[in-house]
Parts: C-alpha cells; sequence; structure tokens
C-alpha cells in the first residue's frame, strides 16, 4: 500500500510540475486557399449575417441561438451566443476589404481572445488564414488547457474555412 501511496505522490507531482512549466499562451491557425479574390471573399466574412452561412458553430452545437447586435458588419460588428457550451460574444475591431478582418472573442464573461480572419491575396487565389491567440492564465491548468486549444479549434477553424471556400468559389 505505501508502494501505491508514492506512485500516487510522484504521478500529483508530476502533473503540478508539468502545469507550472507548460506555457498558458496559444495560438491556433487554420488556411484555405480560396480561388477568389479578397474582394470577394471580404462581404461573408465582414457581415455577421452571413457568418451563419459558412461558420461552423451551429453545425456542432445545434441548440445555440446568436444574437446580432445593432451593427452588423464592419468595425463594431457584435454578436453574442448562447449554446450548450456556454455563451460569448465577439466584437470586429478592424475591417479591411483587402487586408480581413480582427476581433475580440469572450467566453462566459471571463475568458478573452483575440481572432482574425485575414487575407493573402496571389494572382487569381486568396489564401485566408483563420487565427486565434490568447492567454489561459488559470493557475496550474492553464497550460494544459493551451496545449488542447488547437485540437479544439482547430478543426472547427477546417471546416469553416471549407464552408466559406465552397460559398465563395460557388457564387
Amino acid at each position: 500500500m505505501k508502494k501505491v501511496g508514492t506512485i500516487f505522490a510522484v504521478l500529483v507531482g508530476i502533473v503540478i510540475l508539468l502545469g507550472l512549466l507548460l506555457p498558458s499562451q496559444y495560438t491556433v491557425t487554420r488556411s484555405q486557399i480560396i480561388q477568389a479574390p479578397s474582394a470577394s471573399i471580404h462581404p461573408h466574412v465582414n457581415d455577421l449575417n452571413k457568418w451563419k452561412a459558412w461558420a461552423p458553430w451551429k453545425e456542432d452545437d445545434p441548440s445555440l441561438v446568436v444574437t446580432l447586435g445593432n451593427i452588423s458588419s464592419g468595425v463594431g460588428a457584435h454578436q453574442s451566443w448562447v449554446g450548450k457550451d456556454g455563451k460569448g460574444s465577439l466584437t470586429f475591431t478592424r475591417s479591411s476589404p483587402d487586408k480581413g478582418i480582427d476581433y475580440q472573442l469572450s467566453f462566459d464573461d471571463t475568458y478573452r481572445c483575440e481572432a482574425s480572419l485575414h487575407y493573402d491575396e496571389k494572382e487569381n487565389d486568396t489564401l485566408v488564414t483563420w487565427e486565434m491567440k490568447g492567454d489561459m492564465d488559470i493557475p496550474l491548468f492553464g497550460g494544459y488547457f493551451a496545449v488542447m486549444m488547437d485540437g479544439m479549434a482547430g478543426p472547427m477553424f477546417e471546416k469553416g474555412l471549407s464552408n466559406l471556400k465552397k460559398i465563395v468559389e460557388e457564387s
């Protein structure tokens, strides 16, 4: 029994030590080439009314209820949502037809991060990059959550970019 207690204490110590050593900052980035100029992509990205056609969130959570703010496109555009995993909001902080958008995200009124959808136009194609950066400033466990962010948000970004590609290239 003493051996089991020692093994348990060592495992707990390793978990604590790793939690203290893991960085709490994270970046999730996904990109997709869309065969269209940024001017054809931007109307779908810049207008929150159009996000429901390509954003992947509703597919993952059919109970999701999205409420648009008074401004739905360009700088200041705002939406909030409530779903099975909590609530959140986003607000556009920058919008450029040539470069894309930046926005702030808030989850459950406590956790905030920065995100963007940027365009890099090359000849007849545009590389669209969706990125989210933040800091999981949670003592001991923040690093573990930061490590998991790519696996949680990355596939959603891939799905959204794929949906956006389809909509833009078919229009």
